[in-house]
């Protein structure tokens, strides 16, 4: 018994995994383990051998075990050990960030907007989305058989038989506002009016539903020198270029007179836009002097005030901005496509850090 001790402690503190150590188990106290076979030995014993080798034969099987149990908790620390050796984490640094929502192109050209006119002393103002024929044509010099009334353009909320109240419409442009504002304020007034407009059209670039900023500044010296200028600074600012180069065109616009649209200066080499460079023009927006019709329908004298009024279309100065293709992506609520095109949530536009950082 004092060989078998010294053979099978000596053998399981030298064994090195676990499996071996399993099979040095069953050598030893397995149903056909050299101590196993011994214990059955007992019962060809006589009485006075039996009281002799019985306890032995235990306190071996016994301490065996001990040494099996033992061993066998020392190789699982030392595998632990090994496992957090080359698997260590450091739990002090941060956790995997949560995925974070973007803010929309539109909603990000649109505080950008509003950010550099704010710097050039406009106030937004805001007005009805469902406006009346009055706000939306009449009041701004839109003749009864201009096509932007007829109905293949502009969506007409629907009206029971006999009602007689002036027809009402999703407001094709946010030029009533322009209305409203100076019905409230007068003159001098200085403000930009973006919002959701709504016209009967859909392809690349058009949508029922869009947006556009609209601008209005009427004061007693207002000249067109003044909305060039104020275009000027605008597209240098907003398109982050040192300089820019407006062209003006001799246009026609019932709300104003005389009207202009403004193309900007452009590249289209290698199939990128640059602004502010190469031998193309760009047409981005309408503007001209506030008709003195309009201006008599705001309530404010023709005679005495006079002013400048511009329209921009957000989607599309943010599509040429930011390289965006197509205007009906801007709709179509495609995670894949906002997360690509959006913005960081706390990246608010800032014309001292930056509008597009």
């Amino acid at each position: 018994m004092d060989d078998l001790r010294e053979k099978y402690l000596t053998l399981i503190k030298d064994v090195a995994d676990e499996a071996a150590l399993e099979e040095l188990r069953v050598q030893a106290v397995g149903k056909k383990g050299e101590i196993s076979l011994k214990m059955r030995e007992l019962g060809k014993m006589t009485p006075e051998e039996r009281q002799v080798a019985g306890p032995a034969l235990n306190a071996l099987k016994d301490e065996v075990n001990s040494a099996l149990n033992a061993r066998k908790a020392s190789l699982a620390d030392a595998a632990l050990e090994e496992r957090l050796a080359s698997e260590w984490l450091d739990v002090t640094l941060p956790g995997r960030r949560r995925p974070a929502g973007t803010i929309h192109p539109i909603s990000q050209v649109w505080e950008e907007l509003t950010a550099i006119f704010a710097s050039l002393g406009f106030s937004v103002a805001e007005g009805p989305q469902i406006e009346s024929d009055w706000y939306n044509f009449d009041a701004l010099n839109i003749p009864g058989h201009h096509p932007a009334r007829a109905e293949m353009d502009t969506f007409y909320m629907h009206r029971e038989d006999g009602d007689n109240r002036p027809p009402h419409v999703l407001r094709t442009h946010t030029s009533p506002v322009q209305i409203r504002s100076m019905e409230a304020q007068g003159a001098p007034i200085r403000i930009i009016a973006p919002g959701r407009v709504y016209r009967s059209d859909y392809d690349q670039t058009h949508t029922p539903m869009f947006h556009q900023v609209e601008g209005l500044a009427i004061d007693k010296d207002i000249s067109m020198a003044h909305l060039k200028w104020t275009l000027e600074e605008f597209c240098r600012t907003f398109f982050e270029v040192d300089g820019v180069e407006l062209r003006f065109r001799a246009s026609h616009f019932p709300f104003t007179e005389p009207s202009a649209e403004v193309d900007i200066r452009c590249s289209w080499q290698g199939g990128t836009l640059k602004i502010g460079e190469g031998d193309d023009w760009l047409e981005i927006l309408g503007s001209g002097m506030v008709h003195p019709k309009v201006l008599q329908n705001g309530g404010i004298d023709p005679k005495e005030w006079q002013g400048f009024a511009f329209g921009v279309g957000i989607d599309r100065i943010a599509m040429l901005k930011y390289g965006i293709p197509d205007l009906r992506a801007f709709f179509d609520s495609d995670l894949r496509w906002l997360r690509h095109y959006g913005f960081a949530a706390l990246d608010q536009p800032d014309l001292a850090g930056g509008l597009s950082r």
